[in-house]
């Protein structure tokens, strides 16, 4: 019993909590201590039960999910919550606030024309892995590769890595994130303060309609102008561009000036949209001339992509192991030897700042500002 990880659903609907019932119990290392129906009846779960992860559903009666995280911070500030979400925009808007407010992580709720067998199996790969990948952190069950405590991790210095860094002409940024990268995208691009004179490409893991919120928040959160992603948008200096949920992102070069293009071509990796994809059509546009970015990811994703921007001598920033939720992504492309810096969460965007502004951009590329904007508050 002391090896098993145990979970606490908070879920208004009795089949949700009945079907992650039987699906974490299916497995060997996890048991459910408790269920509750509301935020209010779960608070008090947590502390008579001591759950290691504790899933929560967003809208419920009484108290809702976003509510009771406030509460599990405040009280259980080392507490990892999974939030367990609907596909609606509304469910991804407070989907990302949640992040933003301290879960460590999501899982997307079924659609309703989905099968039942089909949903409770979707849900099982997306939620076992996520819950093994943290218990593997907190010392729960298996083994999972770099995954930091929240709130307050210890980074690690930062250290150079031997590399083939060569390039002094910067026309692009490209940047993979997956679990955690919604908050590492933000305090990156939080700490850009003025918008980049490149483009700036993203892949974050994320089902559709999420992306579309993060996109929202970071355009009102950051000095950077962030969208995302459309069919035929052109890639301008100073605005951030992130692949739509579902869908692969990539940037063509068919005028004169690269633009975006949103692809419905098989899942790479097991990812749509996938940072492999948009990596290998950067190269093919930008060559050598562009900053790769690693941050925070399950699974390897993007690392065979880094590796060929490593032979053409572009520099290549992965997060620390110390600041990363998982370590999985950017600790493929260190493995790699293809990261030219490791450096903590807090240290990558104003090292982008600085390797951009610094660099000579090519004739007719990015040689503006971009877009001034103000930024909100909270």
């Amino acid at each position: 019993m002391s090896d098993e990880t145990k979970i606490l659903i908070v879920d208004d609907s009795a089949v949700a909590r009945g079907m992650l019932t039987s699906i974490f119990e299916g497995e060997t290392d996890f048991t459910v201590v408790g269920t509750a129906s509301n935020g209010e009846i779960g608070l008090r779960k947590v502390d008579e039960l001591q759950p290691d992860i504790v899933v929560l559903d967003i809208e419920m009666p009484v108290m809702d999910g976003l509510t009771a995280l406030e509460t599990l911070k405040t009280r259980h500030p080392r507490l990892p919550v999974i939030m367990f979400s609907t596909l609606t925009e509304r469910g991804a808007a407070a989907t990302v606030q949640a992040l933003s407010r301290g879960a460590w992580d999501y899982a997307a709720k079924p659609g309703q024309t989905t099968s039942l067998a089909a949903a409770r199996e979707a849900v099982r790969q997306e939620l076992v892995a996520k819950a093994r990948a943290i218990a593997g952190k907190i010392g729960k069950g298996g083994a999972a590769r770099g995954l930091a405590s929240r709130p307050s991790a210890r980074p690690a210095p930062a250290r150079s890595v031997p590399s083939r860094h060569t390039t002094s002409t910067i026309d692009a940024v490209v940047l993979g994130s997956s679990t955690g990268g919604p908050v590492a995208l933000e305090t990156v691009l939080s700490a850009i303060k003025t918008p980049l004179r490149v483009p700036l490409f993203v892949v974050q893991h994320m089902p559709p309609k999420f992306t579309e919120a993060l996109a929202d928040r970071l355009d009102r959160k950051t000095a950077s102008r962030v969208v995302e992603g459309a069919h035929g948008m052109r890639a301008e200096p100073g605005t951030v561009y992130i692949a739509p949920g579902g869908r692969h992102m990539v940037i063509n070069n068919r005028g004169a000036m690269p633009t975006v293009e949103i692809i419905d071509t098989p899942p790479v990796n097991s990812c749509r949209p996938s940072v492999d994809v948009m990596f290998e059509s950067a190269i093919k546009v930008y060559g050598a001339h562009m900053l790769g970015v690693m941050l925070t990811g399950m699974g390897a994703d993007g690392a065979k992509a880094a590796a060929n921007m490593a032979k053409l001598g572009s520099p290549f920033l992965a997060q620390d192991e110390a600041t990363s939720i998982v370590w999985g992504m950017p600790g493929a492309v260190v493995d790699a030897g293809s990261a030219s810096e490791v450096l903590p969460l807090e240290s990558i965007g104003p090292r982008i700042a600085e390797i951009v502004f610094r660099s000579t951009p090519s004739r007719g590329r990015g040689t503006t500002t971009g877009h001034e904007k103000v930024v909100a508050q909270s």
